[in-house]
């Protein structure tokens, strides 16, 4: 029975790869077909692909600046304390802002080197039917596989990471700081001195947001294609997907 379930998505992929070559309207200029990739050269080629974009992503992110200096993904105050912000600013503690801005960017930056492994685990555990559905699917396709299987588990491997980088680069103290100053404002809503729980979901957010990039740019750009295998695998799929 086992052996049975194992075949029915070889089966699929085998069929779905194959019916794109089915018989159409002959044209003057009859494009030259590509030889149809086994399973198994499908399914490596798309770890191969995702191993290098979560790679790439993963180290670009916990270098330096990798979160500070992307204005896509830089780690700004809170929505809820943004209105803090912009009283501690007019009352000249811009330089207590720019280094609470300055030591959460650092911490996400910090956390980001835990995600290699997670992602690495998740396209390990990947079945031919997930390689159909990224293969064959949407543009992001593969970034929203990660979502759905690696989201929890950065969760819980980021926050300790956070919290602790958020001490070691001063951001629990200048955080912390800031929410006090504002705080002794009369007549203002508390800010909440607590900002861990903020900063792992932005890091986790600038994680997917770097991974749907590179995505994008092995699904679109040839040059990205560094293997011999993504190039025959992906070559294939772009012309069965015009």
């Amino acid at each position: 029975m086992k052996k049975a379930l194992l075949i029915i998505p070889v089966l699929t992929l085998s069929f779905i790869l194959s019916s794109y070559n089915a018989p159409v309207n002959s044209t003057p200029a009859k494009a030259v077909q590509l030889p149809i990739p086994s399973s198994l050269d499908m399914g490596k080629a798309l770890k191969q692909a995702l191993q290098q974009g979560t790679a790439k992503s993963s180290d670009q992110l916990s270098a330096l600046n990798g979160y500070f200096g992307n204005a896509a993904i830089k780690i700004l105050f809170p929505p809820q304390a943004q209105k803090a912000e912009k009283t501690l600013r007019s009352i000249g503690l811009g330089k207590l802002c720019d280094n609470v801005i300055l030591s959460l960017n650092r911490a996400a930056e910090d956390a980001a080197k835990q995600a290699k492994p997670i992602f690495i685990n998740a396209i390990t555990h990947m079945t031919l039917q997930d390689v159909s559905n990224i293969l064959l699917g949407n543009q992001d396709a593969a970034t929203q596989y990660f979502k759905k299987t690696t989201t929890d588990q950065l969760t819980a491997s980021f926050k300790p990471v956070i919290q602790n980088s958020l001490d070691k680069t001063n951001a629990t103290k200048y955080y912390g700081q800031a929410a006090g100053e504002y705080n002794k404002i009369p007549f203002v809503s508390k800010m909440n001195p607590d900002i861990s729980a903020y900063v792992t979901q932005k890091a986790i957010d600038g994680l997917f947001h770097e991974i749907a990039l590179e995505e994008l740019n092995i699904r679109k750009n040839i040059g990205a294609r560094s293997t011999p295998l993504l190039q025959k695998v992906f070559a294939f799929v772009d012309q069965k997907k015009k």
